[in-house]
């Protein structure tokens, strides 16, 4: 594994920033040479903390100079932050944002000091160190910074790179979005089995643990999504008669299109 950037800046530990605090640490992350800057602690990051030896909201002065500072705080908050943190950055500092809508231009506005800036989309399922964090880097990122990235955000589950910047919307909106249309899934496959006569508890557990297993054999097939849809479907069944109407014209795939485009316009004008 990568060895992870010591002293190491979290800079909001939410249920994001928490997830990759625990990923780190698991990861052998130096705890003493940590320090978490979240404002609105919860009484388990307090603990957490308090266990583990790690800094919990000193003054910022007090900082040395961060090898990372990685931002996990609400993009809202950007602007309000960056003044207090612009003295912890220095040219040699590695920047990392899981900011949705905040263009590397934009968190290099925010921070002139920072040079070299890595702009990621991790989602939910980093929280039990499954997530899929796609990731692009500035011109001025080194390799072995690069490298650093890249053992920070795989602490929560793997990582892709791209080199356009463009195609961070369309990422939002499949894997960052994602986990909520999975969750939707589940629950309008309950809602039909309430409607087919199912006691409601039943259809819960039916829906929940259909959608669990599902992408637990998708995770361990070597087989793509077809290919397993297929090897399940005999002709004539009862998976094929449900099939032609999830894949007919006014199916999943063109409203799975529709949602997702929806979402990307969106993190298109989030982002100014």
């Amino acid at each position: 594994m990568q060895p992870l950037p010591s002293p190491l800046v979290l800079v909001g530990a939410g249920r994001m920033g928490g997830a990759m605090l625990n990923g780190w640490l698991e990861g052998g992350l130096a705890a003493d040479a940590t320090c978490v800057l979240e404002p609105h602690a919860t009484e388990e990051l307090r603990a957490l903390c308090a266990a583990r030896g790690i800094r919990l909201n000193p003054p910022v002065t007090t900082l040395p100079a961060p090898a990372a500072l990685v931002l996990a705080i609400k993009p809202q908050m950007l602007a309000d932050v960056a003044p207090e943190l612009g003295g912890l950055v220095r040219a040699e500092t590695l920047v990392v944002s899981i900011l949705a809508g905040k263009r590397l231009d934009d968190l290099g506005s925010a921070l002139p000091g920072a040079r070299a800036v890595v702009r990621a989309m991790p989602n939910l399922a980093a929280s039990i160190r499954r997530g899929i964090t796609v990731a692009i880097a500035n011109a001025a990122v080194t390799p072995a910074q690069r490298a650093a990235a890249d053992g920070l955000l795989a602490a929560v589950g793997a990582v892709e790179w791209v080199e356009d910047e463009g195609l961070i919307d369309a990422v939002t909106a499949v894997s960052g979005s994602g986990p909520a249309y999975v969750f939707h899934l589940a629950e309008a496959l309950a809602q039909a089995g309430r409607a087919a006569g199912l006691p409601q508890a039943l259809a819960d557990r039916l829906a929940r643990e259909t959608v669990v297993g599902a992408g637990e054999l998708l995770a361990r097939s070597a087989q793509d999504p077809a290919a397993l849809r297929e090897a399940v479907t005999s002709p004539g069944g009862t998976t094929a008669a449900a099939l032609a109407v999830l894949m007919g014209a006014n199916g999943l795939t063109p409203l799975l299109s529709d949602a997702v485009a929806a979402a990307a316009r969106r993190s298109r004008e989030l982002s100014g």
